[in-house]
């Protein structure tokens, strides 16, 4: 996606030419805080929520991603919102000032803006507005590398573009079609803009639908083979890509930035026992998700819901962490994961206890041993990750049967195969070239490997739980 300039090619700008001399990759952040919905949200709930100065470095963190210069950001109380900008006048006029003062040309807005509010700030501030929503789009468009990914923030994008189809100059507000004076009106540019952006939706939704039946398959295929799948998820930059990395040993892209990965990557790796899972990164979230990604990008979160375990990484170190949990399984919720499954398929992974002061360190070892289903790791240090490692196996063992098998000289191709599915506790290679093994594995692949034996000799021990 092109860089931010004063003027879209999808929405031309209301800045006269003559002024357009604003540096436009220089930004001045700003935070609205909206009083009355604080208040009425703590009325109804006691979820945790982020403070305003947690919220302001997320929004410049989220536009140096993108490599904007912040010049100044901002927290702007809002008694009353005003249906026209927003803000009230006094802000404006402050605001006015500070691009004024450091030759700015972009105002990014940490809250959703309607087409009407967009257009106002702009001519109020002489400057190019986007919204929390339209920031995180130009962030996945320079993030998305695959097509999958590229025709998913394309078609967010266009949704989100559908309705600020706002034209300045009058020459575009004539209507054209017709013959001669008495010729009937034509559709005026803005119907034809929009006609084409519904036509290029259409054609994207069909190639996505095509992705989805692809995804499909590939997931019918990875059925068949008797691999478990563990997913990654969490808040964006809570450190899911380093933890992927230093488990699987991949060269994902791994840095100390907000969405610095978009495309699922699936990788196998073997457990300490030997058993081989695949392992799957998924797209960071973030709070006030915009629902038009949400819904483009439906089909790649889609792979949480095939994961038989799922691992949620949690940046401790980030003082708003919980707020962020919440977020997270807030958008686990939508996804379809209630709170009954997530008790019974998620793993809280809290991640980067290396940055933590020795005494909030072993605090957090300690209150991490009184809670279930919760391993303390550093993704970037290595410490706890073996811990994790050895949870995920037991969690995708579940009842194992503790068996002796006699694999005939003819058959030692199921030895691979039980090194692939089971857990080898030893193996004896014969004279006569049999190999036995006594082994460790679930009811369903002791029926299975009983049948590729051909009901061969074997020898049930006891059953016992892992």
């Amino acid at each position: 996606m092109e860089a931010i300039t004063t003027r879209d090619t999808k929405n031309d700008s209301i800045i006269p030419d003559d002024e357009k001399h604003r540096d436009d990759m220089c930004a001045v952040v700003i935070v609205p805080v909206l009083k009355q919905a604080r208040g009425a949200a703590a009325a109804e709930t006691v979820a945790p929520t982020r403070s305003n100065e947690s919220r302001l470095e997320e929004a410049i963190g989220l536009a140096r991603a993108i490599d904007l210069t912040i010049a100044a950001g901002i927290i702007v109380p809002v008694n009353q919102p005003r249906p026209a900008t927003l803000l009230g006048t006094g802000k404006i006029e402050e605001v006015s000032a500070l691009l004024d003062e450091h030759n700015a040309g972009l105002v990014i807005v940490d809250h959703p803006l309607t087409p009407v509010q967009q257009r106002n700030l702009e001519k109020e501030w002489r400057a190019k507005v986007i919204d929390r929503t339209g920031l995180i789009l130009e962030i996945f468009g320079r993030r998305a590398s695959t097509k999958e990914g590229t025709l998913q923030v394309e078609l967010a994008h266009l949704n989100y573009q559908k309705g600020r189809l706002v034209r300045s100059w009058t020459h575009l507000e004539r209507q054209r079609g017709g013959a001669g004076f008495m010729g009937g009106p034509g559709e005026t540019q803005i119907e034809a803009d929009r006609r084409l952006l519904q036509d290029r939706i259409v054609r994207l939704e069909r190639e996505l639908e095509q992705v989805v039946r692809t995804r499909q398959l590939h997931r019918a295929k990875r059925r068949k083979v008797p691999h478990p799948i563990v997913a990654l998820v969490g808040y964006t930059n809570a450190g899911k890509s380093t933890l992927f990395n230093r488990i699987t040993g991949a060269g994902v892209l791994a840095e100390d930035m907000l969405f610095a990965t978009l495309d699922p990557t699936l990788r196998r790796m073997k457990l300490p026992h030997g058993r081989t899972v695949i392992l799957s990164d998924t797209v960071g979230f973030i709070s006030d998700l915009p629902t038009h990604l949400v819904a483009a990008f439906r089909a790649t979160l889609e792979e949480v819901l095939e994961a038989d375990l799922i691992l949620h990484v949690r940046d401790m170190s980030d003082p708003d962490n919980q707020a962020q949990s919440t977020d997270v399984l807030r958008i686990l919720d939508d996804l379809g994961i209630d709170e009954k499954e997530r008790a019974e398929r998620i793993i809280e992974v809290w991640n980067k206890i290396d940055r933590l002061d020795p005494e909030s360190h072993d605090a957090i070892l300690q209150k991490a041993q009184s809670r279930e289903n919760v391993i303390p790791v550093s993704a970037m240090s290595g410490e706890g990750v073996d811990r994790l490692m050895d949870v995920i196996s037991e969690r995708l063992s579940g009842v194992l049967t503790e068996t002796t098998v006699v694999v005939p000289a003819d058959k030692h191709a199921l030895i691979s195969w039980a090194y692939e599915n089971a857990i080898i506790d030893n193996r004896e290679d014969n004279e006569d070239g049999t190999v036995t093994l006594d082994l460790r594995l679930t009811e369903h692949q002791a029926l299975e490997l009983e049948r590729k034996l051909g009901g061969g000799p074997k020898r049930e021990k006891e059953d016992w739980e892992r």
